[in-house]
């Protein structure tokens, strides 16, 4: 798949996106004409009231939801004018998902959840680099278990190595602590940003919580579909 030129040296960059659903009582406008433009190694936090189109923002980005106008730019490659299968190589070769709800196969051990994507990629030495990635979260007795043998701390740091594996240029994290309690999330939320630092990559953090956004390098509310 072949890239476009990057607008302007932004790894991001989203001109006048909307995103409009239907519903039974009509059209609803999740996002109405965003601008935004991120260069990479940033850490953008990403405020603002539940239904105010945040994780809808995230979606876009990952190519897992369609825009109805405008034009969205991610490493280099127009997602509007590519197909299913080459969304899904670009999600598989340039982004990383963190899930509140972790998103684990339950049927896989830790080792084999962040092994996955490196498979995908037909990376050499697949489960040398998904051990050392959760040797990197503190994981690594922890090999062998399935996720129902993890605490909730546990899993969201397999899901961070899963996503830092790969070497991804992006990440998403959407309410990455919104299931852990206060003294877990602060753990899991240092070691996002360590991991973001180390890496160079590029973090899009969305939080309903304004002092854990602050941690950013910048913040941007969403509001009725709009940034400010």
């Amino acid at each position: 798949m072949d890239a476009q030129p990057a607008r302007a040296s932004s790894i991001i960059s989203l001109s006048e996106v909307k995103v409009t659903l239907e519903a039974s009582a009509g059209p609803v406008e999740i996002l109405r004409g965003v601008n935004l433009d991120i260069k990479p190694g940033t850490a953008l936090g990403i405020v603002g009231p539940s239904g105010s189109g945040k994780t809808t923002l995230l979606m876009v980005l990952a190519g897992l939801e369609a825009i109805n106008s405008g034009t969205i730019d991610v490493c280099g490659h127009d997602l509007t004018s590519l197909n299913e299968n080459q969304l899904a190589a670009f999600r598989r070769d340039h982004v990383g998902i963190v899930f509140q709800s972790f998103h684990l196969i339950p049927a896989m051990t830790a080792l084999e959840n962040v092994a996955v994507p490196l498979e995908f990629k037909d990376t050499p030495d697949a489960y040398k680099k998904a051990t050392r990635a959760l040797d990197r979260v503190g994981l690594s007795r922890r090999l062998g278990h399935y996720p129902s043998q993890l605490s909730g701390g546990e899993q969201q740091r397999v899901a961070i190595a899963r996503a830092m594996a790969a070497g991804a240029s992006i990440i998403l994290a959407d309410e990455p602590t919104g299931n852990l309690d206060s003294e877990t999330g602060d753990i899991i939320i240092n070691l996002l940003f360590d991991m973001q630092r180390e890496n160079g990559t590029t973090l899009l953090l969305v939080t309903h919580d304004p002092e854990l956004a602050k941690k950013c390098d910048r913040v941007c509310e969403v509001r009725d579909g709009l940034i400010s």
